[in-house]
């Protein structure tokens, strides 16, 4: 049998003579069209073979359409079925509608509205695919004037917030298209690295002027203020005093979530899933280095660069070749800060790192109300970047960058998280939705040569005796002007920019078969440093 270009259908009406006009339309525009003129023969039509649309009239003889219809659907349960129907009475609409129809047209029906209905429901995706191709390749030009003129945190943000989206809208699209957007990516992500390199650590300059003579300051919230310089970002240890805290000023019930390890773009696909509970205002905010949870996520509990958490707090910091974990001390390190600031907030800290974790959480809602602010912390994100680099199955479910996001949102839906916000949404609380850093998929290894105390993370490492070629990395041999801890004298910090990951050179086909297309953090690209600050208000309110 020859198929027709556009699609086959199945029309279903006890008056179908009356309809052959349209029938001739319909085939004179490639669609090839099967009738029936009640719900026995239409069903077995669809039992002898498949459809890609079904028109069916409400008012037949014998089964009705909507009587026919869930017998349809028994048999072909996806096909979309349009109901044509003389009817306008709103019951029959609703059940229509509860029937899970695709259209709903009433008649007399002309034959453009019929093609536009074939058009929504057969040609849809392949419309869109074809539209976002053609504006695609109609804004690459404007794309790469932006990463080329990007001068200020403020234009990367922006130029990372504008791949995002073409990110997203690309997801189906072509491999060509898929392609040249992933060479305007990586590109971008070089251009970012040569800026950070550039601009660093101009960033913290000031508080290092400011705070050498004065020892007070130094123990206080000594942070730059940022908007002092033109272009300073809101950073990791200013969450807190900038968002958090003025919020808790307005006298609003705040809970805070952090997502450990959440990109922007998994924020994008959440918002989705979120977005008929809560209005949102998005913001994005800068990671430091090394954009690893115990340096980012610390300096935002602590509202301190790591330096001064391990001079101020020595308890409380966890050196990197020490086994202790890095993040236990979280909670003190949030007393700390509330303290510092003279603060008489309550707070509460839940950490969340499996499914029953997050039952229980659910399960204590109500004793949020005892605190000014519940900070919750959740693993899963985190968990399934490492355990996507252990696992070949779970590589090849979260294979790309589509796939991860997709794998986060069926996570989000199912966890009983979801839960969780869905009491948020029926609350008068300011839910905040941020991260410590990002992620990016790593493809190009670089030899790093150390002794056995170097740290494993493949994005960054420090040490004393690193040996490294300059010219591939980020590397700052004075810890001090930017804000690290520095373990001996002649420790160094380097970074890896753009896909490229940290490789030793003994079994290094091994190491870089294993690590090559997995989700490692800890250095610079957009995908880890630029990450989101999300304010959610229930609609409700």
């Amino acid at each position: 049998m020859t198929m027709a270009k556009n699609g086959t259908l199945l029309w279903i009406d006890d008056e179908i003579e009356l309809l052959r006009a349209h029938i001739l339309f319909l085939k004179g525009k490639d669609y090839e069209v099967d009738t029936a003129t009640n719900g026995r023969d239409a069903l077995d039509r669809c039992r002898e073979r498949s459809y890609d649309l079904i028109l069916i009239d409400e008012n037949m003889p014998g089964l009705t359409g909507l009587e026919t219809l869930t017998l349809i659907k028994e048999v072909q349960p996806t096909v979309p079925v349009v109901m044509v129907t003389k009817s306008e009475e709103e019951d029959i609409m609703n059940q229509a509608i509860g029937a899970k129809i695709a259209d709903y047209l009433i008649k007399p029906v002309n034959p453009n509205q019929i093609l536009l209905t074939l058009k929504k429901n057969i040609h849809k995706k392949d419309l869109i695919t074809e539209a976002t191709n053609t504006n695609y390749q109609q804004n690459m030009g404007r794309i790469a004037m932006q990463i080329n003129d990007a001068d200020t945190h403020e234009d990367w943000a922006e130029v990372y917030k504008n791949l995002v989206y073409w990110e997203l809208e690309l997801e189906h699209a072509d491999n060509n298209m898929g392609e040249m957007l992933r060479q305007q990516k990586e590109e971008a992500n070089n251009l970012f690295a040569k800026y950070i390199r550039r601009n660093y650590e101009s960033w913290f300059s000031s508080l290092l002027s400011s705070s050498k003579g004065d020892g007070a300051r130094a123990r206080g919230a000594n942070l730059p203020s940022f908007g002092g310089q033109s272009d300073q970002p809101l950073m990791s240890p200013h969450l807190f005093r900038d968002r958090i805290f003025p919020l808790l000023d307005q006298k609003e019930k705040v809970v805070l979530i952090v997502f450990d390890n959440f990109r922007y773009d998994q924020w994008k696909v959440i918002s989705h899933e979120l977005s008929g509970e809560f209005s949102f205002e998005e913001e994005l905010y800068y990671s430091i280095l090394p954009t690893a949870t115990q340096y980012a996520r610390n300096a935002i509990f602590s509202g301190l660069m790591p330096n001064k958490i391990a001079e101020m707090f020595p308890e409380l910091w966890v050196d990197e070749d020490e086994e202790e974990g890095k993040n236990l001390n979280e909670a003190p390190l949030i007393q700390t800060q509330i303290d510092r600031y003279r603060r008489r907030d309550s707070f509460a800290y839940h950490k969340i790192n499996d499914a029953q974790g997050a039952e229980r959480l659910v399960s204590q809602f109500r004793q949020f109300e005892n605190n000014d602010l519940n900070v919750v912390v959740v693993n899963f994100i985190d968990l399934l970047s490492h355990a996507r680099t252990e696992s070949k199955t779970l590589r090849e479910l979260a294979a790309d960058e589509a796939a991860y996001r997709s794998v986060t949102l069926t996570w989000f839906r199912h966890s009983p998280l979801r839960e969780l916000f869905s009491l948020l949404a029926e609350s008068d609380y300011k839910v905040v939705i941020t991260t410590d850093h990002g992620s990016i998929r790593v493809n190009s290894p670089i030899k790093v040569v150390g002794d056995r105390n170097v740290n494993t993370n493949l994005r960054y490492k420090l040490g004393k005796t690193l040996n490294y070629n300059p010219r591939e990395v980020y590397e700052i041999k004075d810890p001090r002007k930017v804000l690290l801890p520095s373990p001996n004298v002649s420790t160094a910090y380097i970074f890896a920019w753009g896909d490229n990951f940290f490789a030793y050179p003994n079994n290094y086909n091994y190491y870089v078969s294993y690590y090559r297309d997995t989700f490692q953090h800890g250095g610079i690209s957009m995908e880890e440093m630029i990450v989101p600050f999300i304010t959610l208000t229930p609609k409700k309110r």
